[in-house]
């Protein structure tokens, strides 16, 4: 089955978005001047990305149909095998797009360099369209990402490209019993980071940054090591363990694999969740009686490289 249409992933800029909520690009200027922002910053932002945004349209006229669609219409969208995915945007476009993808090729596009740091963007306006052109011809080099899930015991699950977040929706301690290869214990926590091969340079970064940044403190000579995982490797991170009479702190860290997998059961009578790459609203409530399985799943992303 050829490909018939290109599906132009993208979202608002954070101009786009600040003229929604006030109306006019005017009173937005206004706001953001008054607060002593710098608006200018947000105009050459959305400038840039439009540029690339508009030169990527007009090359991929000259080859294949495309359809645009923003990031809050990506729910509801279908995407089909006759389709490949050009994504023009942040790292975390690429992560939420994944999750809906069902394999389907993606060709990551960073409209600017300047800005973003484009680990999941080997792509640019000038370059992408090789990678379009190759998976029209199927005749293009890929990199199958895993995805992480949790799984619940009423049969919830949620997928995660980057990562998941289990703990308390609200900055209030989470509460849960965890279990994780022969160990079981009660925890108090700021909750847990579950990172993916793909996620190991986001959100689970800033932690390995806090915990070397206080220890850095005492020990002048210490390295930060970034963690390297593979493939087929989930790392977890407890948040900020608090030990007390009824609360330990003996597992704080660990590698996930195919055999092993990490249960968490609740014990928030409320405000208990499970969210997937940053995005809160993306969740599945995980209150008391609630035991998530966190581990690999059998799904994958196809990214499209160079």
């Amino acid at each position: 089955m050829g490909v018939e249409y290109a599906i132009i992933v993208k979202n608002k800029t954070r101009l786009e978005s600040l003229i929604e909520r006030f109306n006019t690009k005017a009173q937005a200027k206004f706001y953001i001047e008054r607060l002593g922002g710098n608006f200018e910053d947000y105009e050459a932002e959305h400038e840039m990305f439009h540029a690339s945004l508009n030169s990527l349209q007009t090359q991929l006229s000259k080859v294949i149909k495309y359809k645009l669609l923003d990031r809050g219409f990506m729910p509801s969208f279908i995407f089909s095998e006759k389709n490949v995915i050009v994504v023009v945007g942040q790292d975390g476009l690429v992560a939420n797009t994944a999750k809906y993808s069902k394999g389907i090729p993606i060709v990551a596009v960073n409209p600017d360099k300047g800005r973003y740091d484009g680990v999941l963007l080997p792509f640019d306006a000038g370059d992408f369209i090789g990678g379009v052109e190759g998976v029209i011809t199927s005749q293009y080099n890929s990199k199958t990402m895993r995805f992480a899930e949790a799984k619940l015991n009423d049969g919830q699950r949620l997928l995660a490209f980057n990562d998941l977040f289990i703990g308390a929706s609200s900055h209030v301690s989470s509460r849960y019993k965890i279990a994780f290869g022969e160990k079981t214990e009660e925890q108090s926590s700021s909750g847990l980071i579950v990172s993916t091969v793909a996620g190991s340079t986001g959100w689970l970064s800033s932690v390995f940054n806090m915990a070397y940044g206080v220890a850095g403190m005492f020990e002048k000579n210490l390295k930060l090591k970034r963690p390297r995982l593979k493939d087929d490797e989930l790392l977890f991170a407890v948040r900020e363990p608090f030990q007390s009479i009824r609360t330990q702190i003996g597992i704080t860290a660990g590698l996930i694999k195919n055999k092993h997998s990490l249960t968490i059961e609740s014990l928030m009578p409320a405000g208990g969740v499970i969210f997937s790459d940053g995005i809160e609203a993306d969740f599945i409530k995980f209150n008391s009686g609630a035991i998530a399985t966190i581990g690999l799943a059998n799904e994958t992303a196809n990214l499209v490289t160079r």
